[in-house]
């Protein structure tokens, strides 16, 4: 097999530029792990710079076509190919709750949800780095008081120092996407338990960007906040004027309101 034949319904769009490919690869610092999974690898192009580094390289694979690519032209992958669905996948089935690194370059319709899974699993992983459509890899990394701030930016960062790295052009894929790309990395913080309730934390989060346009006395009312609570000042502020400090503060007050 020569080739892998790109698959619109699994967002592929295989990176043909060697350059970008081994920029992504050292994006990983080494630190605090031994293991990395590269998520949807396709042809190897990223695998083949990964696997040239001093650390265990598994791939997970939804693409038949692909792994069957992959068996035939990387034999140092013998056993380490996962023929699965990342966000389906117990990924203890094979690491066993050791620690590792996640990289790719993610299908773009399903890379917030792979964001949201490393999230479910941030114990296990210190450090993601990939590749993303770009307006989502800067959502992720934005700061407070921006349009583009919002669930991704808060929740990530939570947990993660986020850094966009660089911009890739349409041109280095095939096919090449309607869109720029853009490289992050997210390196775990060293204090990755929130002093709140994570669970309400999430949902205060989300309810509040869901009407992000309304100040969080409107946006937060099916919380069923009491009235003495809901005259704090914090409530005056829309859910983008607050920093990842502030929205667990919120939660904390919530928290202690009984809801």
């Amino acid at each position: 097999m020569d080739k892998v034949t790109a698959k619109k319904h699994l967002g592929q769009h295989f990176l043909k530029d060697e350059n970008i490919a081994a920029k992504i690869a050292d994006t990983l610092t080494l630190e605090g792990y031994n293991k990395v999974l590269e998520i949807g690898p396709g042809m190897g192009v990223l695998t083949k710079y990964l696997l040239e580094k001093s650390i265990d390289t598994y791939v997970i694979e939804i693409d038949a076509e692909s792994v069957e690519y992959l068996q035939q032209h990387y034999p140092k992958l013998h056993g380490k190919i996962l023929s699965k669905d990342f966000l389906k996948y117990n990924i203890n089935e094979v690491f066993d709750g050791a620690p590792l690194a996640i990289i790719g370059n993610f299908p773009y319709n399903i890379s917030s949800q792979i964001v949201f899974k490393t999230l479910e699993l941030r114990a296990q992983i210190p450090e993601f780095s990939g590749m993303f459509q770009k307006e989502v890899a800067e959502r992720i990394c934005e700061q407070k008081g921006s349009k583009t701030y919002g669930i991704l930016s808060v929740l990530v960062q939570a947990f993660y120092h986020a850094e966009y790295l660089f911009t890739v052009g349409e041109h280095v894929f095939n096919p090449p996407p309607k869109v720029k790309s853009g490289v992050l990395r997210l390196k775990r913080k060293d204090n990755y338990q929130l002093p709140c309730d994570e669970k309400l934390f999430f949902q205060v989060v989300k309810t509040a960007f869901q009407q992000r346009r309304k100040t969080l006395r409107n946006s937060l009312k099916s919380l069923n906040l009491s009235d003495n609570l809901r005259e704090d000042t914090i409530f005056d502020l829309r859910p983008e004027q607050l920093t990842v400090e502030q929205f667990i503060e919120l939660t904390q007050k919530i928290q202690a309101d009984g809801v």
